[in-house]
């Protein structure tokens, strides 16, 4: 199942207006005194610093709710622009298919690929066929020493 990304824009309009109905709640409150249209008539003085003062702590926190939120989207859309490399057999997630790495680069940036053998992996096979080949040896060695004292012990 793929998923449709939401842009790092869109998330941030929404709460960027979040906090602006935050803001504008305030200052309407402070207009049309809801304190005393919900819980009655009891005199209240209205002081404008109160509210500026509110609006001011709300920016803060908007101001620093946007930056992180920002860093935490860039961060996601970067980690999910890796490719997905299958563990077993080196094949790579691309366009909902599983495709050999030398299809991937040759589709994705037009890259044609050769094989070669990297020099870490070459001393490693040549290790590997250096004890291959004396074991070998050894088996042949045992073998004819074998068929020898059995021709012996035959006399």
């Amino acid at each position: 199942m793929v998923q449709k990304q939401v842009p790092i824009s869109r998330v941030l309009q929404v709460q960027s207006v979040g906090f602006l109905v935050i803001i504008a709640f305030s200052w309407l409150n402070e207009f049309i005194d809801l304190r005393s249209l919900i819980f009655g008539n009891h005199p209240y003085i209205s002081d404008f610093r109160e509210s500026a003062l509110e609006m001011l702590l709300v920016l803060t926190v908007w101001f620093l709710v946007v930056g992180a939120t920002r860093r935490v989207i860039q961060r996601v859309h970067y980690l999910e622009g890796f490719p997905r490399v299958c563990a077993w057999c080196h094949h790579i997630c691309f366009k909902s298919g599983w495709v050999r790495l030398e299809e991937f680069l040759k589709r994705e940036f037009d890259t044609p690929t050769t094989h070669g053998i990297c020099p870490s992996c070459a001393q490693k096979q040549k290790a590997a066929i250096k004890e291959a080949r004396k074991t070998e040896n050894d088996r042949c060695t045992q073998g004819a020493q074998s068929a020898s004292g059995a021709a012996t012990a035959q006399h």
